[in-house]
């Protein structure tokens, strides 16, 4: 019970949006990890990334993952999570990291609001850049992976539950 599940996965995967039903599947919290950069900033993501630049955003949010000490809880995190060892391996020794796998055509249909959203994209690189960068990247730190694309939340949902055993 007091194990944690921790999601991964490019933006649009369904990291919060299936965190919260699986949570309540699982009978635990949810904590979402973009929220309490947020918090801890006092301001949204796409502001830390437009005033203070992508690595001051990546340190940020190292700051914050290894600010966390829970259990019992199904964790979103923010999709350039996986830039940062550190941030990663005290992650994965705070539960079982579940990759949601998109790809590249199923993440662009998902996401709409892009400029307002808090995608980590370095000066010139475009989504697909991003996509083929982190997915190496997402299937090294994946314990359980599993693939969402043409998923409703409700399956991705009782996916995360099964792989959570």
């Amino acid at each position: 019970m007091n194990s944690n599940i921790v999601l991964i996965g490019m933006p649009g995967s369904g990291k919060s949006t299936c965190g919260v039903v699986s949570a309540k599947m699982l009978l635990k919290n949810f904590y979402d990890t973009d929220l309490l950069i947020q918090n801890l900033e006092g301001r949204s993501l796409q502001e830390i990334i437009d005033k203070d630049g992508v690595e001051y955003f990546a340190k940020a949010e190292e700051r914050a993952i290894l600010s966390l000490d829970i259990k019992g809880t199904v964790i979103a995190t923010g999709g350039s999570v996986v830039y940062s060892d550190k941030a990663m391996e005290h992650l994965k020794s705070l539960g079982k990291i579940i990759y949601l796998h998109l790809s590249y055509e199923d993440m662009c249909k998902r996401i709409s609001n892009l400029e307002s959203r808090g995608i980590v994209l370095q000066n010139g690189e475009t989504l697909e850049d991003m996509y083929n960068e982190r997915l190496p990247l997402y299937n090294k730190w994946a314990q359980a992976v599993i693939n969402c694309g043409q998923n409703t939340v409700e399956q991705t949902a009782r996916a995360i539950v099964r792989a959570s055993r």
